[in-house]
């Protein structure tokens, strides 16, 4: 069996573009699917896919180890968020490929199942476009919470934090403090709580400061409380506070996993398959965080293929805790699709059966929602004084 060709599908999701990744092989009807979606970096992400197909035309697609250091290696430029997540994309499109070639779903690849489901969580109004609610009114917003956990969700991520900077203002810490409260008080102790910072607090103290007024509801975790990449500081913030802390989406390889690992900076981890070459790199991210004790909930705002390799994914990884997902983005969502295994039934997807990923793109129907500039969110996202903030 031998590659024959490479080929993206993009699909405009409103604020993002969907890049699903197609492998063609020689064998009639044999093809596979992944996701390669990385935020307002469509083109450059299709135009590194391309780049790499000369490493693979021709190549047997069983051998995914030995494809994955064909694409690593012989770009030689260590290739970052982009090319990375251009290989993820063929990576996971190649075991969806020996899936289907052997009639196993992935997991049975990966060792097999050690859960029956995985349980999930999403975004207030299951990050509907158009129907999110601001923080301001905290009436209005704990009503969108509810809404929210009424759809059938056990868990719910939130943004409680406002653009930041290198302090923390008491008027709005108090309001921060408020928001927290009466989220909790509305949806009670069996739904957990997650928020997310979007590394907008630009020092230790000022994320301090927000941390210390939000622990007190025992949110599953804080999520990206400083910008990633500085582990040390990660660490140090970690020790001061009295709340789990998460972070990985916007990191990629074992060796910056492991740094999180060593220092013990936070309890969980969230890779992102479609940026960390797919599952033969959160594998090793997976094993690295369990020697230290820590806990994995793979990142995933994206579309309906990188959903069905999480899934997969989070079946046959023993410290897995929670999956994020966005199936509610839009409208059509499971449209496009002509095969799909991700229903939510009581908060968890359950363990798929039907070979490799389990799901298939219905090429027409995507190409009803062609590639257009994305609209950006939080361009506007600034200080008082014009001062640009992290979002």
């Amino acid at each position: 069996m031998k590659i024959t060709a490479i080929e993206t599908v993009v699909v405009n999701a409103i604020h993002r573009n969907w890049i699903f990744v197609k492998v063609v092989t020689d064998q009639p009807g044999l093809h596979g699917w992944g996701e390669a979606t990385l935020e307002w970096k469509t083109r450059a992400v299709t135009a590194t896919v391309e780049d790499l197909k000369p490493f693979l035309i021709g190549e047997d697609p069983a051998r995914i180890e030995h494809l994955v250091r064909r694409m690593t290696h012989f770009s030689f430029w260590p290739l970052g968020s982009i090319g990375l997540s251009a290989v993820s994309g063929i990576e996971q499109a190649l075991w969806d490929i020996k899936g289907k070639a052997l009639g196993v779903p992935v997991w049975q690849l990966l060792g097999g199942r050690v859960r029956d489901k995985v349980r999930v969580y999403t975004h207030l109004r299951r990050a509907k476009i158009g129907a999110q609610v601001g923080t301001d009114d905290i009436s209005a917003f704990c009503d969108a919470v509810q809404e929210t956990v009424e759809m059938g969700y056990e868990a719910v991520k939130l943004g409680f934090v406002p653009y930041s900077g290198y302090d923390a203002p008491l008027p709005v810490v108090r309001h921060v403090e408020k928001l927290a409260a009466a989220v909790r008080e509305r949806v009670g102790d069996s739904i957990d709580i997650m928020t997310d910072f979007h590394g907008r607090p630009q020092s230790i103290d000022a994320a301090k400061a927000y941390i210390d007024v939000i622990a007190p509801i025992r949110p599953l975790f804080v999520e990206e409380a400083i910008q990633p990449g500085n582990t040390p500081a990660m660490a140090d913030l970690a020790r001061r506070v009295d709340c789990p802390l998460a972070t990985g989406e916007r990191l990629f390889t074992p060796r910056e996993f492991a740094e999180v690992a060593e220092t013990r900076a936070v309890a969980y981890i969230q890779p992102d398959l479609a940026h960390c070459v797919g599952f033969s790199g959160g594998r090793r991210i997976a094993a690295i965080a369990e020697a230290a004790g820590i806990g994995v909930c793979p990142h995933n705002p994206m579309g309906p293929v990188a959903g069905a390799v999480a899934l997969q994914f989070d079946v046959a990884t023993p410290n897995f805790v929670i999956q994020e997902e966005a199936v509610g983005l839009v409208p059509w969502f499971r449209d496009i699709c002509s095969a799909y295994p991700l229903d939510l039934v009581d908060g968890f997807w359950h363990a798929p059966e039907a070979p490799g990923l389990g799901i298939e793109i219905d090429e027409p129907e995507a190409a009803r929602h062609p590639f257009e500039q994305e609209i950006i969110p939080a361009m506007e996202a600034g200080l008082a004084d014009g001062t640009v903030a992290h979002w």
